[in-house]
């Protein structure tokens, strides 16, 4: 099923949640909504469900509008952040429950049931409740019960946000891999970049009620159409500058630029694996701290004319070579992008 989002607003008293939204979603794709807490996007997936009634706009599913349609008649499957599971209820009746409600006959409700658990893989664990699960689990869980009404489309709100950081690597890769199998249209809400550019076949990025950007993964890291969606993503500095002749002048740094004005003042982004340092006496930054990450190295430093900068290297990279707090380094920019300041 494809959905179609129209002119989507939405206030509440005076803050403004949602502010002229627009976009789509294919039939079968599975779509990211990313941004910082706060901008809007369960909002927006709770007017798609129809739990909350938009002040202006439209949502369509497959070209027809459902504005008109309550909850339970849009066929929506909704998954929350905390499970949402009924606690007196065994897993077994918790993933039955929108089939009895729908009156499905008891052999055919059972027989979707048996399918679903052994899809997320806990058909051995029927008949314990949601206390007896870990967190993972419980979550796996409140997926089947979605799936179960064999929904049109699937909404997931910060489906992972409850669990610790492993558990929730695990179950990047389990959604992603079940949304392979059952091909059904959904919409997830993260605040995690990680989270939406492992899972998601496109990402549509929301700030302060707005979309910023939609795209796929790559297109956002290195061709985002604002600062908001630059500093957002990914690791970035942001310098102030001057624009002239294809370069920012950013203290002693000049910087490759190729979308500004000549004489304008330009905030200059740039990546943090974008950036090559090695030790030279007539460079033109002074390092003031290198910090082991693990697999990777941050080497902070200072650009004549008083900026600060940063890079990221792997731990064994040549070019780290003689680098250390106080010496002189050479800084080469290898792709940056600047926005009105």
């Amino acid at each position: 099923m494809s959905i179609r989002v129209d002119g989507l607003s939405k206030r509440f008293g005076e803050h403004v949640a949602v502010d002229d939204v627009s976009f789509e979603v294919h039939t079968g794709e599975l779509v990211a909504l990313l941004g910082p807490s706060g901008g809007g996007k369960s909002t927006i997936l709770r007017i798609i469900a129809g739990l909350e009634p938009a002040d202006a706009g439209t949502v369509q599913f497959d070209g027809g509008p459902v504005d008109h349609l309550r909850a339970r008649d849009r066929r929506v499957g909704f998954v929350f952040q905390h499970y949402a599971l009924f606690r007196h209820l065994s897993v077994w009746e918790n993933v039955a429950f929108g089939l009895r409600v729908q009156k499905v006959p008891r052999a055919e409700a059972n027989a979707r049931v048996a399918e679903l658990l052994k899809l997320v893989g806990l058909e051995s664990l029927g008949q314990r409740r949601p206390a007896q699960l870990s967190g993972g689990q419980r979550q796996r869980v409140a997926l089947a019960r979605a799936l179960a009404p064999r929904p049109r489309l699937l909404l997931l709100d910060e489906p992972f946000a409850a669990v610790d950081a492993k558990v929730r690597q695990e179950l990047r890769q389990w959604l992603r891999r079940l949304h392979d199998e059952v091909h059904v249209t959904s919409i997830f809400v993260t605040h995690d970049q990680e989270e939406a550019f492992a899972i998601a076949d496109r990402v549509l990025v929301i700030n302060r009620g707005r979309l910023e950007q939609a795209g796929s993964a790559l297109e956002i890291m290195d061709q985002p159409a604002t600062e908001f969606v630059a500093r957002f993503v990914g690791e970035v500095n942001v310098l102030d500058g001057v624009a002239g002749g294809g370069q920012a002048a950013v203290g002693a740094l000049a910087v490759p630029v190729d979308n500004a004005t000549d004489g304008s003042r330009v905030r200059v982004v740039i990546r943090s694996y974008d950036l090559k340092f090695w030790r030279s006496p007539s460079g033109v930054a002074t390092v003031h701290r290198v910090q082991p990450l693990g697999d990777r190295v941050k080497v902070e430093a200072t650009i004549d004319g008083g900026s600060a900068i940063f890079a990221h290297f792997p731990r064994r990279s040549s070019l780290l070579r003689g680098i250390e707090p106080g010496c002189r380094i050479a800084v080469e920019v290898t792709r940056a992008r600047a926005y009105p300041a």
